[in-house]
């Protein structure tokens, strides 16, 4: 048991985000993206509504889908707010990239559970992916930049208004190691037993 929490603990730590332009343009099997969907369809859910929904592209459609995003960025945005570099960026956002996974919570038709619990088990669904990316080798970026989190981007989707885009994940290989750190010391995010309401 303590050595399966020593895998796991390396795996967290480990984990860091990684640029699409340092991926390397190494593609992954489709079968092992299967394999991090399925670890996604495990995450916590409550009442079984399993919210989470992924609209996944691979090969050329990668590449396809990272021009039609950076069209509707040009689509929406007024004259005077586009910018070409904008486009430019969104447009080749996945060329080293080997697949893009967009990420949505699926609000069911009742809603009864919270949607700020629906949202929380839709991102643990995307740390799973994150994390079983990590144990394979795979670079991954967890993006919520662009068109993600703005309406036009739901029925482009072909989702509902209720429905929330968690992001866009670019997935592929990388020889960069990032490193990360933690800024504020853990003691500082801790309260045991109440204690006082100063010490956030």
């Amino acid at each position: 048991m303590s050595n399966d929490f020593s895998v796991l603990e390396t795996l967290v730590k480990d984990r860091r985000t990684v640029k699409t332009q340092q991926m390397n343009g190494k593609k992954i099997s489709d079968a092992q993206i299967v394999q991090l969907l399925e670890l996604a369809d495990w995450a916590p859910t409550h009442a079984n509504t399993e919210p989470w929904r992924f609209i996944v592209y691979g090969g050329d459609d990668a590449q396809a889908f990272c021009k039609q995003h950076a069209e509707l960025y040009k689509q929406i945005t007024p004259a005077e707010n586009y910018l070409q570099g904008t486009y430019d960026k969104f447009a080749t956002m996945g060329d080293f990239a080997s697949h893009i996974i967009v990420a949505a919570m699926k609000r069911a038709p009742t809603a009864k559970i919270p949607v700020m619990e629906e949202i929380a088990a839709t991102a643990c669904a995307i740390q799973n992916i994150l994390l079983g990316a990590e144990a394979l080798g795979i670079a991954t970026f967890w993006s919520t930049g662009g068109m993600t989190l703005k309406e036009p981007f739901k029925p482009f989707l072909d989702l509902n208004p209720e429905d929330v885009v968690m992001g866009i994940i670019y997935l592929g290989y990388s020889d960069v190691e990032p490193k990360g750190r933690r800024l504020v010391p853990l003691e500082e995010k801790i309260r045991w037993n109440g204690g006082p309401l100063n010490k956030f």
